[in-house]
């Protein structure tokens, strides 16, 4: 079983485990940290850097409007940001816990040969439109976000504050 399988597998069986509680789920301000440790590659290249340790700031309002940033390796291992904007919306006929978020921002980082890496990229200044599923269990939560073309990112977070 390929590694990759088997963080899909860990992130699904992640998402399934048990029902929150419905303060979990309510809508409400919150500062959260999001961890990313890894990154699936559609079509790997030897010198793609699979482990991007992403680490983000993220506050999202009562109405599930959000702003955040997050610093990050990029495939080809540069220093990389996305500061960005966006909105989950709770799938709730599926259950009150999953949720689709997409953001929109500006992506920095993909400067020199990898400048062509990514669409709209002027002088390592790019607009990226990410879009997510995710899953939240009390102050916890898990998201698979696709990346393009390029492939998707498994992301890991915890509600540092609500109010």
């Amino acid at each position: 079983m390929t590694s990759s399988f088997r963080c899909i597998l860990l992130c699904m069986a992640c998402l399934a485990s048990g029902v929150a509680s419905a303060d979990a789920t309510a809508p409400s301000h919150r500062i959260g940290l999001q961890v990313g440790p890894y990154v699936h590659h559609w079509d790997h290249e030897s010198d793609h850097n699979d482990t991007p340790a992403l680490f983000g700031l993220e506050y999202e309002s009562p109405t599930r409007w959000n702003i955040g940033a997050a610093w990050f390796r990029n495939s080809f291992d540069q220093a990389s940001e996305y500061y960005y904007a966006g909105r989950s919306w709770p799938i709730d006929a599926v259950s009150p816990n999953l949720y689709v978020k997409v953001t929109a921002g500006a992506l920095l980082g993909y400067t020199g040969e990898y400048e062509d890496k990514i669409p709209l990229n002027r002088k390592g200044v790019a607009l990226a439109v990410i879009p997510a599923l995710g899953y939240r269990y009390d102050r916890y939560n898990a998201q698979v976000a696709l990346l393009g073309t390029a492939g998707f990112m498994v992301t890991f977070g915890i509600d540092l504050g609500r109010w």
